[in-house]
């Protein structure tokens, strides 16, 4: 009897250390778990389709408290710079000081600041008025937050960016202007007031549909009964989880494919937005303002080879260390890679800028391109044929967006309270 409870035992133990410690790996168990008593008529997608629902979002492994990050309402222009950056994030909802100690989480918080809205900001600083690029404080709000006129982005001027000296970003970041300038100003509600949120009870599948077919990069998971934000998941998190995944019957199924047996990439080498070297690299930032993307391949003369990649996270080099750049006369694109990358390897700092482009050809499995992605922290690859000519561009949305499907009606009231902005807005 002894003997038996031993092995039994052993047994235990060693299907403890064979099972997956991560949170995220226990969390693809459970739907491990609810694969195995889907209905097995379904679809492998219908299947998981329906695995995600069953997962509320609570499940999901809480953000590192570095990515949890709120900026005060009366906080500058200056110093919101200066917390993305450190704490190495997109955006981050602003809270109204003002606000009452039992606001709801509605009244608590005005909006999101982020990167795209503080390029724009720095657009209309460096490009001369125009017609088309209205100055008045109603239009640089608008064109920050992101709404535009039904007719595109003509907010921005259609004219391409202008060659900005070295120095020009020393002068703007010790102008009184800049230290001025409130986050109020540049925060945007979008098209949700003041920001799209999800409950605990949501469930991964709305989680992950906003992630990928309603395009957001983040979003603020709230406690009602806080009135406060509670995680924020990210792409970059769902895509760890998958990799976390890996070995587990549900993921192989898919994980296996090759990119083009799902149609990956999406956006074919025609389709791609790019700035060559030697253009000035607020043309980079400028086209993905007015593409709304979060990243652009930096080409070669011939168009076809990518030497390089900028996000627009990286806005923030020419704001917290604008030194770099005092000497050139103008600002390339190439210029701010170079300067960029010298700076990082000077303070040993990790940045995906500091890897060369990251390139992988149509034969690659979803699984192997995940994990490439997750190890290396970056937000898209670009796909290249033999010659390294660019083929097409997949980003962490992309994939996200091959793993699950809405169904017809499935948001239902969901989006009651939608701002009636032009259907172009940002999302």
């Amino acid at each position: 009897m002894a003997t038996m409870q031993a092995l039994r035992r052993g047994e235990e133990e060693e299907k403890e250390k064979m099972s997956p410690r991560s949170p995220e790996a226990k969390l693809g168990m459970k739907v491990e778990d609810l694969w195995d008593v889907v209905e097995p008529q379904l679809t492998p997608t219908d299947k998981l389709n329906v695995c995600f629902q069953e997962v509320p979002v609570s499940s999901f492994p809480p953000a590192p408290s570095s990515q949890v990050v709120e900026i005060r309402s009366d906080a500058s222009l200056a110093e919101a710079v200066q917390i993305l950056s450190h704490h190495k994030i997109l955006s981050a909802p602003v809270y109204d000081v003002d606000a009452p100690p039992d606001a709801s989480w509605m009244d608590r918080y005005i909006g999101i600041v982020e990167f795209a809205g503080i390029v724009v900001w720095i657009l209309y600083q460096s490009e001369p008025p125009s017609p088309r690029s209205p100055r008045s404080g109603t239009a640089f709000a608008l064109a920050a937050n992101g709404v535009t006129s039904a007719s595109g982005i003509g907010t921005l001027g259609p004219e391409p960016a202008a060659p900005i000296s070295g120095s020009f970003f020393e002068e703007l970041t010790s102008s009184e202007m800049y230290k001025n300038t409130k986050v109020l100003d540049i925060s945007g509600s979008f098209r949700w007031a003041p920001f799209l949120a999800l409950q605990k009870s949501d469930s991964f599948l709305t989680m992950m549909l906003l992630l990928s077919k309603y395009k957001m990069k983040s979003i603020p998971v709230v406690d009602l009964g806080e009135g406060k934000i509670d995680n924020v998941i990210t792409q970059s998190a769902v895509i760890h989880m998958l990799a976390e995944c890996a070995g587990l019957d549900w993921f192989e199924k898919w994980g296996t494919k090759r990119l083009s047996e799902l149609g990956l990439p999406i956006m074919n080498s025609d389709q791609i937005c790019k700035v060559y070297e030697n253009e000035p690299v607020m043309q980079a930032f400028k086209l993905m303002r007015k593409r709304r993307i979060g990243g652009i391949p930096v080409v070669d003369s011939s168009g076809k080879r990518a030497v390089g990649n900028i996000s627009i996270r990286d806005i923030q080099f020419l704001l917290t260390a604008p030194e770099i750049f005092h000497d050139y006369r103008s600002v390339t694109a190439k210029d701010f890679l170079a300067g960029a990358r010298k700076y990082m390897e000077k303070h040993r700092e990790e940045s995906a800028m500091l890897i060369s482009i990251v390139t992988c050809n149509m034969d690659k499995t979803i699984k192997e391109l995940i994990m490439m992605l997750d190890t290396q922290k970056i937000q898209r690859a670009y796909v290249v044929d033999d010659e390294g000519n660019l083929e097409g561009v997949i980003t962490l949305r992309d994939i996200i967006s091959k793993l699950v499907h809405e169904p017809r009606g499935y948001f239902g009231d969901f989006f009651d309270g939608v701002l009636p902005l032009p259907l172009n807005s940002r999302v």
